[in-house]
């Protein structure tokens, strides 16, 4: 099955991406599912759930998140809870695991995303190494060479804030059953394969624009 564990919704500040949106997109490019992981709130993952079983969709919608710990993001999959951010991220993944989550540590080496800058000592099921927004191959090229150094599995995934990207890079996963809790346990499992291409740059910028206006709105008190 084809997902893409790496998506954000309009519940992230720098993304106006709706959940029908991204439904029909992901639909349309071919996943199996996809993870929606908006900056530091549960709800866009929940709602997208529930959404998807409103209107009949095929596709598996994990609910997740990226947290933003004290040295950088971790994708969260099967979240149940919020967890704080600002934690370290020894004390994020800790909190992950209280909820039987799954743990990726996404864009490791892309600093100007808040990468955490490593991954050897960190309790992690996967590593993000091909994440289509990395405009160069630099991140993605080190981040693979260090999973495959320490033996870890290795995902793909768009961190996609434009619904028309959903899908971009994505995650081969041999899951036993077409369940969230399939699809987790096949990940945690390492049956994995990253696969797909980059973002254009053009949406990149796009997305950049839309998370400053967003945040220039908040300031002003108008969004």
């Amino acid at each position: 099955m084809k997902f893409d564990l790496h998506v954000h919704s309009c519940y992230s500040k720098d993304s106006n991406a709706s959940l029908d949106d991204i439904l029909e997109h992901a639909a349309t490019n071919g996943l199996d599912g996809f993870a929606i992981c908006d900056h530091d709130v549960i709800e866009g993952g929940i709602a997208c759930s529930k959404r998807a079983k409103e209107i009949g969709s095929d596709l598996i919608v994990i609910p997740g998140v990226e947290v933003s710990s004290s040295k950088g993001h971790i994708l969260v999959l099967g979240v149940r809870e919020s967890i704080e951010p600002g934690l370290s991220p020894e004390e994020t993944i800790k909190k992950a695991r209280q909820q039987g989550a799954v743990v990726i540590i996404p864009h490791p080496f892309k600093m100007t995303s808040h990468g955490i800058g490593y991954v050897d000592g960190l309790d992690t099921d996967a590593v993000e190494v091909l994440n289509s927004r990395c405009v160069t191959n630099g991140p993605n090229n080190k981040a693979r060479k260090v999973a495959q150094e320490l033996g870890l599995p290795m995902v793909g995934g768009s961190d996609s804030h434009e619904a028309e990207m959903v899908g971009r890079s994505y995650t081969e996963i041999q899951a036993d059953s077409r369940t969230v809790e399939g699809v987790l346990d096949a990940i945690s499992k390492g049956h994995t394969s990253p696969g797909g291409g980059k973002t254009p740059v053009s949406f990149v910028v796009k997305q950049m624009f839309i998370g400053h206006v967003n945040k220039l709105g908040r300031r002003l008190g108008i969004r």
